[in-house]
């Protein structure tokens, strides 16, 4: 059980602009051979997929904030990631699992009010997705 605690916990705290390495963990606990990896999958992409959620919740409201001195980015920075998106829709949060470009992108889908609904899609696919991949990897060589 802890196993999967430590994952879920992982996999959310990478989702956030806070640093953590998700698979790291994963390819540990894969390695081990002692939790499902059908679980451990879950596990990760769920934990993942719901710190990307928190990242566009903040994005929802973030711009209530943006005259503090402590807004995280500039008005040019912001117009430019509100112009990137406009110009990828959609479709870019598929680049969501993309270290360091991911998370802020999800923010980015918060600001743009993206609905819900083909966020969670999206981002489930992409993260999942790398998930899946990198366990396959893993197992590969390791078997």
């Amino acid at each position: 059980m802890f196993a999967y605690i430590s994952l879920f916990a992982s996999a959310l705290i990478a989702a956030t602009i806070l640093p953590m390495q998700s698979e790291a963990v994963l390819t540990v606990l894969l390695v081990a051979g002692e939790a499902s990896v059908f679980w451990l999958l879950v596990v990760a992409t769920v934990g993942n997929v719901l710190g990307s959620v928190i990242n566009w919740v903040l994005g929802r409201f973030i711009l209530r904030f943006q005259q503090r001195r402590w807004f995280p980015a500039s008005p040019a920075q912001l117009a430019r990631a509100q112009d990137w998106y406009a110009r990828w829709g959609l479709w870019s949060l598929l680049a969501s699992w993309v270290p360091v470009v991911g998370d802020p992108l999800t923010v980015v889908a918060g600001v743009m009010r993206v609905r819900l609904l083909p966020f969670l899609f999206l981002v489930t696919l992409a993260k999942g997705g790398r998930y899946l991949v990198l366990a396959a990897l893993v197992l590969h060589w390791t078997s």
